[in-house]
């Protein structure tokens, strides 16, 4: 098995970090107001919302109490391919809509804010991208589902942080050299455990980055029976200290399943509301974005899916206005990639 490792030279786009964006408060009265006149809405429109695990607290009940989603991008788009509604209003971010949009381009697609976006996917434009795979035509491109549509129809491979060990396993035991894009950390720990030569893009997350490690250490020592639950887009100084490694799914599913009290959770804070739901007797500790070196550009919450409210949630259904679009040419392209993950999973599945 091949085990060689390189970080291309590229230079990825600047990407610039809003601050988190903070919405009036409502009041009781005012959010259950705001709430059922989305409801209406959804119901007048033949409509759905689907929520990532990222987003308020306010929208994952609301997705849930309408008969909606609250997942992973993956889960939040095949949902809409399996739910009868005309409509998709996707709260996240704008590769959630965009991957909703490919899987069922027949539908309409609404998001909150269009300018929702992320840094995985502002830092991997699609010409660079396109270039960079030219360069290394004997690579198999797999790219992460944080990417454009332009990006995954140019890929072999959409993989979600679900399923990235499995398929690039696949790809291990057959030989083929991986061209990864576009979260360097999450390739390494990927490349890691499968010794697959990989040549990665250099992206990172901007809420993942910031954990800092000695600052971890230092909260572990003072929560020494504390499980560390760690997203693998989080620095490897992170990772090597995790009692598990996995995607927001697999995070909450930990929460539920271990029999530890408390657990330091290195992710998007915005998980802890389903964590809390699940399991209302555990302690949950924020992992720390402070230390040497530390910015705080996030604080462990995305600006981008702190774009999404109740409000703008109700202005779009409304107005109809901030449409996901994707021309059937290029959506049956970049659905390609995508079926073959889907494909992948069924299979694993099934055993």
């Amino acid at each position: 098995m091949a085990t060689g490792t390189q970080e291309s030279s590229i230079i990825i786009p600047h990407v610039h970090v809003p601050d988190n964006p903070v919405w009036p408060s409502l009041s009781a009265d005012e959010e259950k107001k705001l709430k059922e006149k989305i409801k209406k809405l959804l119901k007048e429109q033949n409509g759905v919302l689907v929520a990532h695990y990222y987003t308020s607290g306010a929208l994952q009940d609301l997705a849930e109490e309408t008969g909606g989603c609250v997942a992973d991008s993956l889960e939040m788009a095949r949902f809409g391919t399996e739910h009868p509604a005309d409509t998709l209003v996707v709260a996240g971010v704008r590769f959630m809509g965009e991957t909703s949009k490919i899987l069922n381009n027949e539908k309409r697609v609404l998001m909150p804010d269009l300018k929702a976006t992320c840094s995985l996917d502002v830092g991997c434009p699609i010409d660079t991208f396109s270039e960079f795979c030219d360069h290394h035509p004997d690579h198999t491109v797999v790219v992460y589902a944080n990417t454009s549509a332009e990006v995954k129809a140019r890929s072999d491979w959409v993989v979600t942080s679900g399923i990235a060990l499995p398929i690039i396993r696949h790809l291990a035991d057959r030989g083929e050299k991986v061209l990864w894009a576009p979260d360097k950390h999450l390739g390494r720990y990927v490349q890691q455990l499968t010794g697959v030569e990989m040549l990665f893009w250099p992206g990172s997350c901007v809420v993942h980055e910031e954990f800092r490690s000695t600052a971890l250490e230092r909260l572990r020592r003072l929560h020494p029976e504390a499980a560390v639950l760690v997203h693998p887009e989080s620095p490897e100084s992170v990772v090597s200290q995790a009692d598990v490694v996995g995607s927001t799914t697999a995070l909450i599913e930990a929460v539920k399943n271990l029999q530890n009290e408390e657990f330091i959770v290195a992710t998007d804070a915005g998980i802890f509301n389903k964590m809390r739901k699940v399991a209302p007797q555990k302690t949950l500790l924020e992992a720390p974005t402070v230390g040497e070196g530390a910015t705080c550009q996030s604080c462990a919450h995305c600006p981008w899916m702190g774009m999404n409210s109740l409000q703008n949630l109700a202005e779009v259904l409304e107005k109809g206005t901030n449409e996901i679009m994707v021309s059937p040419e290029l959506a049956a392209k970049a659905q390609i990639p995508i079926n073959r993950m889907l494909e992948f999973a069924r299979r694993m599945k099934k055993g």
